[in-house]
């Protein structure tokens, strides 16, 4: 007697803050087989993979908002072996048309699932660039609240008592916060409060810069451990490099191409034709931080890359504008980071060089002076302070050259 084949089924989720609603359809007939509830935590974790399991083999399981309320699901079910697929709230003509409810969506997700309309993989984030996206954040922050202090400082300044604003004119801000923070009490009520409010702020601007220091410092050993070829990109700093691999999250095998990360980073242009009008208009979705990152390294190259600045003028006598001009760079860009992180070029470490240039008894100031840098950049290469690609293949092909 024949064996009747195994139910295969496909599941959804609904996720949030306490409770993870989930569906099982059958992924023959997309009929509902069941919705449950469990708890957003490590033991409902584990009983929503064995549940589904309990209505057939599992196909693929839809979770919504797998970057925030179902990231730890999607982690849990990953590891277990669960096919995950990144689903989209509804939209809102299927909202309108059948209504919103936590079991409506997560069988939604199992329906985007089965149709084929939610394809993505989602970030697995628990590798190296979940660190760096993490300490991005918070150095972010810390980053706005010093240029907000900073601005307090300077405009408090402008309205302090005369005795007090002429003390500090025309010194420099480092200067100025140096004597702030050693600020004494006044006998005048108004210039005693301004001494103090200028107190806090130089030091909490010092605090600050201290802790984006560390925070730099941190994300900066840990780009290099995880993307070394990115770190040493032209234009590339800490910021940019947590920005741009958050995008992509430790797994970006689950970006198809460079095409579907330029898209991820609105860095291409969007179809917007009709009848016998053909045009394009530009991308105001994509993960915009990825594509501020994209931006800030456009602007470096554009002032300090040669190559770039070529690239610039041809292209200005060929009548685009700066704008334009940009938006081509901007693709250029993605192109290359895509590649330098999936498919990261041989590039010589800052150890290498050291160690290759003692064995050749060959001072680091005498190859600064060779490649027409100063004596502290190499240091800093060397030491694993900075990265730079360019500079590390033009130290690594001298002395493959010139010290036999």
């Amino acid at each position: 007697m024949m064996t009747a084949p195994a139910r295969r089924v496909t599941g959804g989720v609904d996720t949030h803050g306490d409770v993870h609603v989930a569906a099982v359809l059958d992924s023959a007939t997309g009929r509902c087989l069941g919705v449950e509830s469990f708890p957003a935590e490590r033991a409902g974790y584990a009983a929503l993979p064995a549940w589904l399991a309990g209505h057939g083999e599992v196909d693929a399981v839809g979770v919504e908002s797998t970057g925030s309320w179902g990231a730890g699901l999607s982690r849990h079910l990953t590891a277990a072996g669960v096919g995950v697929i990144e689903v989209d709230r509804p939209d809102r003509k299927t909202r309108r048309q059948e209504g919103k409810s936590d079991p409506i969506d997560a069988q939604a997700a199992a329906r985007a699932v089965l149709s084929g309309r939610a394809t993505g993989t989602p970030k697995s984030g628990d590798g190296p660039v979940e660190a760096i996206r993490a300490l991005e954040i918070v150095c972010h922050g810390a980053t706005r609240d010093r240029t907000r202090a900073i601005n307090q400082f300077k405009a408090l300044l402008v309205t302090a008592p005369a005795d007090l604003r002429e003390h500090l004119a025309g010194l420099s801000f480092s200067r100025q916060l140096e004597l702030a923070r050693r600020f004494r009490d006044h006998d005048d009520i108004v210039e005693a409060q301004v001494r103090f409010a200028l107190k806090t702020l130089a030091r909490k601007i010092t605090f600050l810069d201290q802790q984006i220091n560390d925070l730099e410092a941190r994300m900066n050993t840990l780009t290099g451990q995880a993307a070394p070829a990115l770190a040493g990109t032209f234009g590339v700093g800490p910021h940019v490099a947590a920005q741009l691999l958050a995008a992509l999250g430790d797994n970006p095998e689950r970006i198809s191409s460079e095409a579907a990360f330029a898209k991820l980073c609105a860095a291409c242009p969007i179809p917007a034709s009709s009848g016998k009008t053909t045009r394009h208009r530009l991308n105001p979705g994509g993960d915009r931080r990825a594509n501020n990152a994209l931006y800030t390294i456009v602007l470096v190259r554009m002032r300090h890359h040669a190559p770039t600045r070529a690239y610039v003028a041809r292209r200005t006598a060929e009548g685009k504008t700066r704008l334009e001009i940009m938006r081509c760079l901007k693709r250029y860009v993605a192109r290359e980071i895509f590649n330098v992180v999936t498919r990261p070029p041989a590039v010589p470490t800052g150890h290498d060089i050291r160690q290759r240039r003692l064995q050749a008894g060959i001072t680091l100031t005498a190859l600064a002076n060779t490649l027409d840098i100063a004596p502290i950049r190499l240091s800093r290469l060397e030491r694993g302070l900075d990265f730079n690609n360019d500079l590390a293949t033009r130290a690594a092909t001298w002395l493959t050259q010139n010290a036999a």
